[in-house]
């Protein structure tokens, strides 16, 4: 299993850096994070630089889920379910996208294979990152059969 997480806006050193970095340590899977910042005024602009960035990122990546609240909202066991029937349909890698401030390009939504939402909550970009690394933790998991996800 080989995980990406594509985000618009570079990490600081923070608490919610701090929180990301801890769950995504205690993964057996690997996971990395590729960053991107596009300064444009002009929003139609930037959203659409930025989704081109993104799913440039994903290449090569057989699943891209993308985070956004228009998308389904799934339990983490939910959400562990479509992981592992995708896992028993033979996908490896999956690629998850998290947009900029003004949310993602509609060609970024198309392209993804699921639209996921952490509720109707809008959450801050760093955060929102800590927040899917600890649900990537949550769903490892579930998957294989540990006491965390009570």
């Amino acid at each position: 299993m080989k995980i990406l997480i594509s985000a618009i806006g570079k990490a600081k050193a923070s608490p919610e850096q701090q929180l990301y970095n801890e769950y995504i340590k205690r993964m057996s899977w690997p996971v990395q994070c590729r960053e991107f910042d596009v300064k444009l005024q002009d929003i139609n602009q930037r959203k659409q630089r930025e989704g081109g960035e993104l799913l440039a990122a994903c290449a090569g990546y057989e699943r891209i889920i993308a985070l956004d609240e228009t998308g389904k909202t799934l339990s983490s066991r939910e959400f562990a379910g479509e992981m592992m029937g995708w896992q028993q349909q033979g996908f490896s890698s999956f690629a998850f996208v998290i947009g900029g401030s003004d949310g993602l390009d509609a060609p970024v939504k198309k392209a993804a294979h699921l639209v996921w939402s952490f509720g109707r909550v809008t959450y801050p970009h760093m955060l929102m990152r800590a927040l899917l690394a600890e649900q990537l933790y949550r769903t490892q998991t579930i998957i294989l059969g540990h006491p965390y996800h009570k």
